[in-house]
């Protein structure tokens, strides 16, 4: 299935149902006066978020969604039946905003989060409600409103605990098969992923956790070069962030990998600086000896970087990988936890 995060789509609330014009007819009941009913209240859309969608691909078949309109009022105070309200149903970390005015109208970020983003109009009332003392016999009823319709953007971030950020073919899909049962496209040239991955790592004894694989990052994707800025956005939210280094330095110097893609990050949102991140040297059973490993983790230790050297091919370094976020796993949960606790007075 293709994943798309984006899409641009058009709701429209249902209309409410005219007010009836009716007069009640019954023998021996003279004068019987008017007892038209209200027309019924149009449909609303409601957008609802959902873990059972991943993607945006439903958008790209269909891109109106229309919600039923009120009934009209009928005779003897019959109220016309209300519209039925349209649910629409996104993926858990979706942004709906007005495509016009840019307003968001609401960020889903967990599962049935819901937003009115189309009210149904209003019904019209029946001619009961005109009759007055000079009126006793009103021929005129109200008229139901038009429901609201707008043009809408939906924009999916990723939801996921850890976020994996290399330069092209650092590793990255091979990473996330080797720490999960997800089985991304890996092959020995660049930009093998063309759209973020996500795998569920399971830990002993604790929840697992979602990892995403973020494809296309490359120098100066922060200003929309290559594919990075369209998937940077998935890093938002991820908790902790794996640099993925290709240690063997074939297509760049290792440290200079290290300080692109602190960069990239810094210049596409500075929160993300406030990140728990670990620094990955990955394919580290191209090296002749250990000594070589060695002696580059000295060169990141020298400008205070704290690295981990992993062979996500061969597993080597995997073990001490998963305890470390484990430990990282439970520390940022309890971090969450107790800044909801000190926001409530």
């Amino acid at each position: 299935m293709a994943f798309v995060d984006e899409a641009k789509f058009y709701v429209k609330a249902g209309d409410g149902g005219n007010g009836c014009v009716s007069f009640r007819r019954e023998k021996c009941v003279p004068k019987g006066g008017p007892d038209g009913g209200d027309g019924g209240r149009g449909g609303s859309v409601i957008i609802e978020a959902t873990s059972r969608q991943q993607s945006l691909i439903d958008f790209r078949y269909r891109s109106h969604f229309i919600a039923k309109n009120g009934v009209h009022g009928k005779g003897k105070k019959k109220h016309g039946r209300k519209g039925e309200d349209y649910l629409l149903n996104v993926p858990v970390g979706s942004i709906v905003q007005n495509a016009e005015t840019g307003e968001i109208l609401a960020d889903l970020v967990c599962e049935y989060d819901r937003v009115v983003v189309a009210r149904g109009g209003g019904g019209g009332g029946g001619n009961v409600h005109y009759a007055s003392a000079v009126n006793r016999a009103p021929h005129r009823a109200g008229k139901g409103t038009p429901g609201e319709e707008f043009w809408l953007l939906i924009e999916l971030k990723l939801l996921a605990d850890i976020g994996l950020i290399g330069l092209p073919n650092a590793g990255k899909s091979t990473l996330l098969s080797a720490l999960s049962a997800a089985n991304p496209k890996v092959a020995d040239y660049p930009f093998t992923t063309l759209e973020p991955q996500l795998g569920v790592m399971h830990l002993e004894y604790r929840e697992p956790c979602i990892i995403a694989d973020i494809p296309g990052l490359i120098e100066g994707a922060h200003s929309g070069a290559g594919l990075g800025h369209k998937f940077l956005r998935h890093i938002e939210r991820t908790r902790i962030l794996l640099h993925v280094i290709d240690s063997s330095g074939m297509e760049n110097d290792p440290l200079e990998q290290y300080h692109v893609l602190e960069r990239e990050l810094q210049l596409y949102n500075e929160e993300l600086m406030g990140r728990h991140r670990l620094v990955l040297l990955n394919k580290i059973d191209l090296f002749e000896s250990d000594e070589q490993v060695r002696e580059l983790a000295g060169r990141f230790n020298r400008e205070g970087i704290e690295v981990l050297p992993i062979s996500a091919a061969e597993g080597t370094g995997l073990d001490i990988l998963i305890e470390k976020l484990a430990d990282l796993q439970d520390w940022t949960t309890t971090t969450v936890e107790e800044d909801d606790v000190s926001g409530i007075n």
